[in-house]
């Protein structure tokens, strides 16, 4: 697992860099040459090693509060984000707030833009993004008063994040682009740098590798003019993302280790533990177990001097799928479980699932089955809590629009009203000057009122329409179109089944069905190919499956990449067969996009329903349980797959709650009827062949 890589860490990365570019630019005009010369001195280590710059840095503060504005200026912008880089939030935004009172009694819109500029990356540190970006925005409009270019250069830059952090990309790349036109005018390498390092994050951003990739080659070029091991690590960090963004593993694996070099040449023990944990992921991603631990290890040592309880958690992470790759089993369990709990007690839930299905996935490679399943249904428990809480964000979202709507109705209804008053006022008034203008009067009110219960009918169907949307959005899937759970369960509790004789054409039995399928490998889809690819796979399987089913039958988005189909009527003879059909019908399907053919396999759980064990029937939520349960064994034992449930024998033996705490261990007793419908694997699918299977 990379360090700093997701789409939240990877924001936090680039403000942390330009934090750390900040200090690299001097205010112009220095005052006192000396002081000057020693926080030149200093910035280095500010950047790089806060703790050492911080001691450098209070030796010189009763000096350095003394000196001229500009001088004391810079002083105590290093100050404040050398303490921001070291967690000390509270004493940093008290200098960035005296910071910018010292600006505003001096008047000196250069010390002003650059105060205002520091406490927007504090602030941000503390998550008030909206008050971050507002100040970026008045700092870049204040620097752009002055002649200070290098000054001027940066306030673009913290501009351009802050648009491209809102998700106003076009202008946050025409920010960076002004930033570079300035630094090329400029002349001098380290704005430059600075301005090309910020434009390859944002391409990294976009998309735009190559962009990405040109913009650091010249950053490089220009870096190495400056004699800065520290720049020259942030460029290789740089260099890293878009070469891991680029599936080019040699590439971002030669970066890491010269960032490497460069980073404890200068004693960044910060940027070193990020950097091994970086490497330990890239060696597991070859399968080099002996290397990944090596650094693994490093990484959390050296997480564990800091502090660093993030780091140190994926650095447990990876030792975690070290030791299940080489086979240890208990000291890869161990250590997956130590990364987990901290993804645990932070709450940082969609991250967490990430992490379960990585834990899953390496169990099953290492044998274990059972603990596999275990990773992959806390996985699922999370996934349908997310979803469930995305689903009602956006219930609540279209529900303050509607509500919003209906109030600005209302107050135009009322202005209307107010209106109509004031004109029956004014009417009576004119009736006791002149008579004869009655007749027209009461026309005009009549025509007014006419058409103001004209628009109120509107209005009222208007409303109408906007209800029975509101209510067709409530029980629809946004993506899909099709049915969501809230559906299904109003439509289970009111629903009665029950079994016929005699109805088919052959006068067997007919039933009720369940299937519940789930994508295989979805997760693989959404990093390869990007979240719109995962999209367009759900749409063609909802599309899949309006084609093989009836317009009879109900069919579900159940969550995230799960679907659960309701036939409510089929021999019973025939549920195996419409198992077949799914597997079959959704595995030959192909989506075009972005010039490449996509397509995935399913796997299945089924049952007929109503199921009867014993002399009572499961109530449909236990009967789905039952089916999920089968679905994750068909993902167990090697996906492309459905397991269905036929029914039970010898109960009198056993329990429901024994079959339910573990179906396989039932199956195989003899207490549950269990049939397996194994998927075809088309030779265009770039998919493995299906594993031999022993069935008991």
């Amino acid at each position: 697992m990379l360090a700093g890589l997701s789409d939240t860490s990877h924001g936090r990365k680039v403000r942390v860099l330009l934090a750390s570019l900040w200090l690299a630019s001097c205010l112009a005009h220095a005052q006192h040459p000396v002081l000057d010369a020693r926080l030149n001195e200093i910035r280095e280590m500010s950047r790089y090693v806060p703790p050492k710059a911080l001691v450098a840095l209070l030796k010189i503060e009763s000096e350095a509060r003394a000196a001229p504005a500009r001088t004391k200026a810079d002083f105590l912008a290093q100050l404040c984000l050398v303490r921001r880089d070291m967690n000390q939030v509270p004493e940093a935004l008290a200098l960035a707030e005296e910071l910018v009172a010292f600006g505003r009694d001096k008047k000196d819109n250069v010390v002003i833009a650059k105060a205002l500029l520091t406490k927007s990356y504090v602030v941000w540190r503390m998550d008030q993004l909206t008050l971050s970006h507002q100040l970026a925005w008045e700092g870049e409009k204040i620097a752009n008063t002055t002649s200070d270019v290098p000054l001027r250069v940066h306030a673009a830059i913290s501009s351009g994040q802050a648009y491209s952090e809102e998700g106003n990309f076009p202008a946050a790349v025409g920010k960076m682009q002004t930033a570079l036109t300035l630094a090329r005018a400029h002349g001098q390498p380290i704005p430059k740098v600075q301005a090309l390092n910020a434009l390859a994050f944002l391409y990294g951003q976009l998309n735009e590798h190559d962009k990405g990739f040109e913009a650091l080659d010249e950053a490089i070029v220009l870096a190495e003019q400056t004699n800065s091991p520290g720049r020259m690590a942030s460029l290789k960090d740089t260099e890293y993302g878009l070469a891991v963004e680029t599936n080019q593993p040699q590439r971002g694996l030669r970066a890491l280790l010269a960032g490497l070099a460069y980073e404890r040449q200068i004693g960044a023990e910060a940027m070193i533990a990020g950097t091994l944990v970086n490497l330990s992921d890239s060696y597991l991603k070859q399968h080099d177990y002996a290397k990944t631990l090596t650094y693994a290890n490093q990484a959390l040592q050296a997480a564990r001097k800091l502090n660093d309880d993030s780091t140190a958690a994926t650095a447990h992470l990876n030792l975690g799928q070290a030791y299940l790759g080489l086979g240890s089993l208990v000291e890869g369990k161990r250590h997956f479980e130590l990364g987990l709990a901290w993804y645990e007690k932070v709450g940082d839930k969609p991250e967490l699932q990430e992490v379960l299905m990585e834990y899953g996935a390496s169990l099953e490679r290492a044998g274990d089955m059972a603990g596999a399943v275990k990773a992959y249904h806390r996985e699922r428990v999370l996934s349908n809590e997310l979803f469930e809480k995305r689903r009602q964000k956006a219930t609540l979202e279209l529900q303050e629009k509607y509500e919003t709507e209906k109030k600005q109705r209302q107050i135009e209804l009322l202005s209307r009203e107010n209106q109509l008053k004031s004109t029956e006022i004014d009417n009576r008034r004119l009736q006791q000057r002149v008579w004869w203008l009655l007749a027209v009067v009461f026309a005009l009110a009549a025509v007014v009122v006419g058409i103001l219960y004209r628009k109120v009918r509107h209005a009222n169907a208007q409303l109408k329409v906007k209800n029975l949307e509101l209510k067709q959005q409530s029980s629809r899937d946004p993506l899909t179109g099709l049915y969501n759970r809230r559906h299904f369960q109003e439509f289970m509790r009111s629903h009665l089944q029950v079994e016929k004789r005699g109805a088919g054409t052959s006068g067997e039995e007919i039933v009720g069905a369940l299937f519940l399928l789930d994508v295989d490998h979805f997760k693989h889809v959404n990093d390869s190919h990007g979240h719109a690819a995962g999209d367009a796979v759900l749409k063609m399987i909802a599309e899949s499956l309006r084609e093989i089913l009836r317009e009879t039958d109900m069919i579900v988005r159940w969550g995230g990449e799960e679907f659960l189909a309701f036939l409510p009527a089929i021999p019973r003879s025939g549920v195996e067969e419409i198992a077949r059909r799914l597997l079959t019908g959704i595995s030959h399907q192909n989506i075009d996009y972005q010039n490449k053919k996509l397509s995935v396999n399913v796997s299945i759980g089924f049952a007929p329903f109503p199921l009867v064990p014993g002399t009572n029937a499961l109530p449909w939520e236990r009967a789905v349980n039952l089916v999920d349960m089968a679905l994750y064994l068909a993902k167990a034992h090697g996906r492309n797959r459905a397991y269905g449930v036929r029914g039970f024998a010898n109960f009198e033996q056993t329990s429901m709650e024994d079959i339910e705490q573990d179906l396989e261990r039932a199956w195989r007793a003899g207490y549950v009827d269990m049939s397996i419908v194994l998927g075809t694997w088309p030779e265009t699918k770039n998919a493995p062949a299906p594993p031999k299977l022993t069935i008991v």
